[in-house]
Order: structure tokens, then C-alpha cells, then sequence
């Protein structure tokens, strides 16, 4: 509509410039004629224009009127996954928390999959909302998932003591968090202050909460200061 607007408006500048223009300069009856042809065919070809343009409207607005109601069209969509409108919302929660579990080490993958794996397994994935979600981006971010084992386990050596194997590089790097070592072998460890080559401690990862705590305990800590001996 807003098309055949402008070509009627185009119409009538075309119009008023020659009148201006016959104005402006003084025409001879033949070049007063010529201009005349020439906006008179411009107007029969702006008038066929307008008249196809407004068929296309036409058209377009029949169209319109036979298509089926956004709000049916969804409905039917959803009958045919067996859900109803609140299903489809719990589903999409459900994809954004599984989602938000991948990669996330505070999470077992096996765990994950399974959640994905009954996500996939619903006839609801099949909607194009979300079935690049959960069949491809999803698929791709679990294959690429490589999760860090929940423990690791070390062999004992001579010279070793609790604060120094929590306090490696490959552990904790920091020497603090010995107790989690002591609770996770207390089946070999009965005094913290002794232990011998050969065991095979397991070294559990920490927690949010146990990384937090001893690397706390490190930051506030403050060695004794050096005794001093009587001359």
C-alpha cells in the first residue's frame, strides 16, 4: 500500500515539474505537445503499474485470509508430539538445564548423557524448536566432553608425607588440603603422621566448597616466627 502511494504522489511531480517548467520557459506549441505525450505515456505506464501493484495486494490479501491461525497452527503442531502447551515449556526448561550441565565438571557425564538420552528419546525433540538443539548441538558438546577422572591414584614413596603429596602440582598444589587425602584412605591410613612406600593413596578431586576452604587456609597462613636462642 505504501508503494502505490508513493507512485501516485511520483504522478503528480511529475505533473506539477512540466507545468514549471512550461512556466520557466516559453515552448513552442510542437515542444508543448511533445511534453505533453511524453507525461501522458509516463502516465499510462505508471497507471498499468499501479494496477498490477494493486493486484499483487490484492492477492497477497487473499492469501492471508485462507492461511490457518498462528495460534492453530502451533496447537495442531503440538498434537502431533502428543504434548500440550505446559509440556513444551517443561521440555524447554529441561533442555536448558541439561545444557547448561555439559562440560561442567561439578556434574558425573554419565549422569548427563543419561538426561540427554531420555531429552532425545521424547517425541518433543522432534519440534523444530529444538531438534538442532538437542540432536546436534547437544550430541556435539557431549562427544567433545572430556571429563577430568573424580580421582586419581598415587603410589607412596620414600620420603613422602601427606602435606607434600597434597601439595604437588598433579594434586592440589597446596599442601592444606591433606586431610581430604587422610579421609579418602582411611582403610590404610591410621596415623596421618605415617605412611609408607608402596600404598596406593587415592587422591579425590576437591570440591568448590574444599578449594575454597584450603585455599583460604593457605592465603591466611603466617609461618612462626624463628625462635631465638639465649646468648
Amino acid at each position: 500500500m505504501k508503494s502505490l502511494k508513493l507512485l501516485a504522489v511520483f504522478s503528480l511531480l511529475l505533473l506539477f515539474s512540466a507545468n514549471v517548467f512550461a512556466q520557466e520557459k516559453e515552448m513552442t506549441e510542437e515542444e508543448w505537445q511533445s511534453e505533453i505525450n511524453r507525461l501522458t505515456a509516463k502516465k499510462t505506464e505508471l497507471t498499468k503499474e499501479l494496477n498490477s501493484l494493486q493486484n499483487d495486494v490484492n492477492n497477497l490479501k487473499s492469501t492471508k485470509a485462507g492461511l490457518q491461525a498462528y495460534d492453530d497452527c502451533i496447537n495442531e503442531l503440538y498434537a502431533l508430539v502428543d504434548a500440550t502447551e505446559a509440556d513444551i515449556a517443561k521440555f524447554r526448561t529441561q533442555v536448558a538445564e541439561v545444557n547448561g550441565k555439559i562440560g561442567n565438571d561439578s556434574f558425573a557425564k554419565a549422569d548427563v548423557v543419561a538426561q540427554w538420552e531420555k531429552l532425545a528419546a521424547s517425541k518433543i525433540s522432534a519440534l523444530p524448536e529444538f531438534f538442532d538443539k538437542v540432536h546436534n548441538q547437544m550430541k556435539r558438546a557431549l562427544d567433545a566432553w572430556s571429563q577430568k577422572p573424580t580421582e586419581i591414584n598415587y603410589t607412596v614413596v620414600k620420603g613422602d608425607h601427606l602435606w607434600g603429596i597434597a601439595k604437588k602440582k598433579d594434586h592440589y598444589g597446596n599442601g592444606f588440603a591433606w586431610p581430604v587425602i587422610y579421609k579418602a584412605n582411611r582403610d590404610q591410613i591410621k596415623n596421618p603422621d605415617l605412611i609408607y612406600p608402596k600404598q596406593i593413596f587415592k587422591i579425590p578431586n576437591l570440591t568448590d566448597e574444599e578449594k575454597s576452604k584450603y585455599e583460604k587456609a593457605k592465603a591466611n597462613y603466617k609461618p612462626a616466627p624463628p625462635t631465638q636462642t639465649q646468648p
